[in-house]
């Protein structure tokens, strides 16, 4: 990757003050236009409910419980209880319009080994999936796994349903691309309004011009917001599907007190608000699968002797009534009723078309084991939320995370590059820099920023949750760490040379100039990840969960080359600064 898309990769994960501004006027706005009004959403029972799907929501597929391989359900469930009980699933502690909130969800990420998940400012790191090819990356220097067999063999079965989706997913976009070519070429003289009109297709464009600010407001329950578009991949990419992460999602409607109202149809409770999933490979598809614990039977007071009298009761009532048309309505009517009640009180996952207050919207039930896709451009052009079901349910989502800043293999590579520019003489016991050209240092001072605030105080932050359940990031993390501290020297020699008379006057000026720069980003972020390591919801925190503020040492630390507090250095290179002039 380029500096150049570098920064722009990096610019397009931070969300501006003038964006977020905007996105609560759209939002407000989109509010008053609604008024108390309602827009409209169908369900399974509701008329026209197929049709709306196939013409407005044609990237999501459903696979039902049934329809898995045999034995996949139970390995999978199996999996998700164990992680449970072992801990891993957690809430997050994400960044919301600059301030912390937990979220709803508890969550962990399974996957490739050494890759991440970047969302709302937070770094998830993968318990890797124990699949038999990658089984010798996954122990430690004494030949031990990083997990023990529980673990190992609930991250397999997690692998094995990823192998599932790569190969059913493809399947069924193939499946999905041959029906539309042959019913594009049946259509192909249709009159105007039937198939894809005109005015849909300027819709598309309207909404991929406007796809950028597209985003809702998370309300601390745990949903991704929207990544800024990206190029179209090549037609191949499409074809091949390769989730290289899972998003393990746990959630107990009984245990929340307080889960917002979906504001623009009246779906119900949601458990994550609407947004787009971020940080995804363009036009990607993601797979997940559900699954609802069985509730815990409420009696409520009601002995087997009561219900097998109730029951005579109603059959006798049954006996006694005619079966009139009026009665036959009215049954069929109570029957409808009870079905849309069920449907509530099921899971569900519902759709609409981003920022589009024409298109009903969609609310897809979800029986436990059942499986959805979404493909094509869904994820780009349309939202989609969470509804809260009457019982608890784990959820594993596959997706194909952007992997070209988010992987242990890149962020290595971007240390060793930083390190190349550091001589050491072993003679002298003395360290020097090669180069002292400014892109070269600017470079540098970018990736030691990047690996402090990006990798380490990421990892740390969230506690010590991962070395409690597996060991894979605690080596790999602890060499950065040795390669940030030689990068904290790298600084220091830098701010020896500029304070140095004898040293060039132009060139001692662009180098003060890209030092200063990069010293007031670091000490800005100190501070920041300071005052969320202290922050009243971080307290709340068990000790093994609460996050760490490192690295941090104090400022007359003889083994650090430079104190954790900058402000008295960034005094001294501003005033040199002034003299430069």
């Amino acid at each position: 990757m380029k500096p150049r898309q570098r920064k722009q990769y990096f610019r397009n994960m931070k969300r501006s003050d003038d964006s977020e501004r905007e996105k609560r006027r759209k939002r407000r706005r989109l509010l008053q236009e609604l008024g108390e009004q309602r827009i409209p959403y169908l369900s399974p029972t509701d008329p026209g409910y197929q049709d709306l799907w196939d013409s407005s929501y044609a990237g999501l597929t459903l696979r039902q419980s049934g329809t898995l391989p045999e034995g996949l359900h139970e390995k999978v469930q199996s999996a998700l209880l164990t992680l449970q009980r072992h801990g891993c699933l957690l809430r997050d502690l994400v960044r919301v319009r600059d301030r912390d909130v937990f979220t709803a969800v508890s969550r962990a990420l399974v996957g490739q080994p050494g890759y991440t998940y970047r969302y709302l400012d937070t770094r998830l790191f993968t318990i890797p999936w124990h699949c038999e090819e990658e089984e010798e990356g996954q122990k430690d220097e004494k030949g031990k796994p990083c997990c023990d067999s529980d673990l190992r063999d609930a991250c397999k079965a997690l692998w094995e349903l990823n192998q599932f989706f790569c190969s059913d997913v493809k399947q069924q976009t193939n499946t999905r691309g041959v029906k539309r070519t042959r019913s594009d070429t049946e259509n192909s003289e249709d009159a105007p309004g039937e198939g894809m009109c005109e005015e849909s297709v300027k819709d598309r464009l309207v909404e991929e011009k406007n796809i950028e600010e597209e985003e809702e407001e998370d309300s601390g329950q745990g949903c991704s917001h929207s990544s800024p578009p990206s190029s179209t991949p090549p037609a191949a990419q499409a074809s091949l599907v390769q989730f290289n992460v899972t998003l393990i999602n746990y959630m107990n409607p009984a245990a929340m007190t307080q889960l917002k109202e979906e504001p623009y149809y009246g779906m119900g409770k949601m458990a994550v608000g609407w947004h787009h999933d971020e940080n995804l490979v363009p036009l990607s598809p993601v797979a997940v699968y559900s699954y609802s614990c069985p509730a815990e039977p409420k009696n409520e007071g009601v002995t087997e002797k009561d219900g097998e009298g109730k029951s005579k009761e109603k059959e006798r009532e049954a006996k006694g009534k005619g079966t009139s048309p009026e009665e036959v309505k009215k049954e069929g009517e109570a029957s409808v009723k009870e079905d849309v009640e069920k449907e509530k009180m099921c899971w569900r996952v519902g759709l609409k078309v981003a920022w589009d207050i024409h298109t009903p919207g969609l609310a897809l039930p979800l029986q436990s084991g059942d499986c959805y896709y979404m493909t094509d451009d869904l994820n780009r052009t349309h939202q989609h939320c969470v509804l809260a079901g009457d019982t608890a349910r784990f959820s594993s989502t596959h997706r194909v995370a952007q992997c070209c800043t988010g992987t242990l293999d890149y962020i290595q590579k971007r240390c060793s590059e930083a390190l190349e520019n550091l001589h050491s003489d072993p003679e002298k016991n003395a360290k020097s820099l090669i180069s002292l050209l400014p892109s070269i240092l600017q470079r540098i001072e970018d990736i030691h920023n990047e690996v402090e605030f990006e990798w380490l105080r990421q990892y740390w932050f969230q506690g010590r949750r991962y070395a409690r359940f597996c060991s894979w990031w605690t080596k790999p993390m602890e060499q950065m760490e040795k390669d940030w501290k030689e990068m904290e020297r790298m600084t220091q020699l830098l701010l020896v040379v500029v304070e140095d008379e004898a040293t060039a006057q132009e060139n001692r000026r662009e180098m003060a100039d890209v030092l200063l720069n990069a010293l007031t980003d670091r000490q800005q972020h100190r501070q920041t990840w300071r005052d969320r390591c202290q922050s009243s919801l971080a307290q709340t925190l068990p000790p093994e969960e609460a996050p760490v503020d490192r690295p941090h040492w104090s400022n007359d630390d003889p083994d650090m080359p430079l104190p954790f507090d900058l402000s008295d250095i960034i005094n001294r290179v501003e005033s040199l600064l002034w003299r430069c002039v």
